[in-house]
């Protein structure tokens, strides 16, 4: 533990954003941070005022009993899915591994040091969580203070079981993967899977507050969370050291948490350095043979490239397909079950034609297409490699050229699919159909041209763990906010058009408007990449 301590400690000091912040002097940097901190803040409040919400609906139907089981159970669920996601990086195929380790500890002792590190760079997701169903408890139940002193000193042990659980599962899956040339391929099916559910799960939970279910819904809820508690012991002894203030579902707790931490890490330790070696190389096919060279010009090469980079990256692939996959599956969805009754469900049979949503349509589809540009992202994905690139015998608008290019190779052919499902199924006329797909075109070119605007005025190459740039780097929120806001409001824009213009006028418009966008934007790439 004291080596694990030392290591911890060094790792903190030197990715703490706070220490950079206050040593740092590019002011560039310094905004970032506090822009960083800012964005964090909000999302914490938004979970800690849905806890309370949570809360106060329990406790208004009587069933607050039920919400430190509630609580442990949350949390749990949160730490297991933010570790089973996180252990590729920060505890496999992380940046410093060849230096850590070098020093003079052993492999289980640095494993130990990176599962620290990732719970406490998960802490506040916890606490915001905890700490908000504490006051909504504490509102209704009045508990004492010593119960909720217990409470908040459990809040930092509930997550380390399940994050443990995850981290063993997680060391499974890479010590499977390795055997693969596509290490990422089986977290890579296991998180596209998990980020459709939940997609799914927001119209259910809809689905259940439209039809007057909350009361049910509610107690329901509270018996199932009530059964988990049987099964999850963690959770039993969370709830029962809080509210029986028994000691022997605290030690439960405490002691069942430092073994199995010492015993994952102990099985892990053995086998650490060979995963990592083998997600780090591959060696070539028995069978592999000899043959002709392709020869493909640098920006297809380039694009390529960036191929290969986005399947090597659970992270990256996930962030950069979802929106294409959900895109076609709206796609293949509204042709199965008919673009009248998709509207009808979304408006909860307003009445109204459904045929003035047809301009919309490409914009429906961009919405998520257009949820992530590679381009926002790619070019601070070099990292540490980005001296390489900068002493290639190659301009930099070359380079840049050849990240557009994969992303129009990414984005069109959903983007065409999806929208020709939608025209099929909404009987759209075939001229207007024609002018749907190429404004869909132009949308993915200003998409590609914008985001790579974005990622390289907002380039980020000292990342720890590439989550920094993919999901939380400058760059992606600078192209996806303002983006995901002028495409809702354009939305009801053409809707609104679509009443008193013709379609095709409205469609050619929009056309030409992204067209200079997009040529503007491109332009302003070439000038950045002087």
């Amino acid at each position: 533990m004291k080596n694990n301590a030392l290591l911890l400690k060094t790792l903190l000091l030197s990715t703490s954003q706070i220490n950079i912040y206050k040593h740092t002097d590019d002011q560039k940097k310094r905004k970032r941070i506090v822009s960083g901190f800012i964005g964090a803040t909000v999302i914490y409040i938004m979970i800690m005022f849905y806890s309370v919400s949570m809360c106060i609906g329990y406790g208004q139907n009587g069933l607050i009993d039920s919400m430190p089981v509630m609580c442990a159970l949350t949390v749990s669920l949160l730490a297991f899915v933010l570790a089973l996601f996180r252990t590729n990086g920060y505890l496999f195929n992380f940046k410093e591994y060849d230096m850590l380790m070098s020093l003079p500890f052993e492999a289980r002792t640095v494993a130990g040091c990176k599962f620290l590190y990732m719970y406490i760079k998960s802490l506040p997701w916890f606490i915001s969580v905890s700490f908000a169903m504490l006051a909504g408890y504490a509102h209704f139940a009045k508990p004492e203070f010593i119960a909720a002193l217990l409470w908040i000193i459990l809040t930092f042990l509930l997550p380390i079981v399940p994050m443990l659980i995850a981290a063993f599962i997680g060391f499974l899956i890479a010590r499977i993967s390795s055997g693969f040339r596509k290490t990422n391929i089986i977290q890579t099916v296991l998180t596209i899977v998990f980020a459709l559910f939940c997609f799914s799960l927001r119209y259910i939970i809809d689905g259940l507050f439209r039809n007057d279910k909350v009361d049910e819904t509610l107690e329901t809820a509270a018996k199932m969370t009530d059964n988990a508690a049987k099964y999850y012991l963690p959770a039993g002894w969370f709830s029962d050291a809080v509210t029986k203030l028994s000691v022997t579902d605290l030690l439960l707790l405490v002691c069942v948490s430092a073994a199995l931490f010492a015993a994952v890490f102990l099985v892990v330790g053995r086998s650490y350095r060979n995963i990592n070696s083998a997600l780090k190389s591959h060696a070539a096919a028995k069978r592999y043979r000899m043959s002709d060279q392709k020869k493909k010009s640098v920006v297809n090469a380039i694009a390529f490239k960036e191929f290969k980079r986005m399947t090597g990256s659970t992270t990256y692939m996930v962030n950069a397909a979802m929106g294409d996959i959900l895109a076609v599956l709206i796609g293949v969805v509204t042709l199965i079950i008919g673009f009248d009754k998709i509207v009808a469900i979304v408006t909860n049979n307003a009445p109204f034609d459904a045929a003035i949503l047809q301009p919309a349509i490409p914009f429906i589809i961009y919405f998520f297409i257009g949820m992530m540009a590679t381009t926002a992202a790619s070019p601070s994905l070099e990292g540490k490699n980005y001296w390489i690139v900068q002493s290639l015998p190659i301009e930099k608008k070359t380079i840049y050229q050849g990240k557009m290019l994969f992303n129009m190779y990414l984005t069109v052919p959903f983007m065409l699919f999806a929208t020709l499902c939608l025209c099929i199924s909404a009987k759209v006329p075939a001229v207007n159909a024609v002018l749907y797909l190429v404004l869909g075109v132009v949308l993915c070119a200003f998409s590609t041209a914008w985001g790579c605007v974005c990622g390289v005025r907002h380039m980020r190459l000292d990342w720890e763990n590439e989550v920094e740039v993919i999901k939380q780097g400058s760059a992606v929120t600078v192209y996806l906010l303002p983006n995901m806001f002028v495409v809702m409001g354009l939305c009801a824009l053409t809707v609104f058009l679509g009443t008193k213009l013709d379609h095709k006028i409205i469609t050619l418009a929009f056309i030409l408007i992204a067209g200079v966008l997009a040529a503007i934007s491109y332009r302003r790439v070439m000038k950045l990449s002087r």
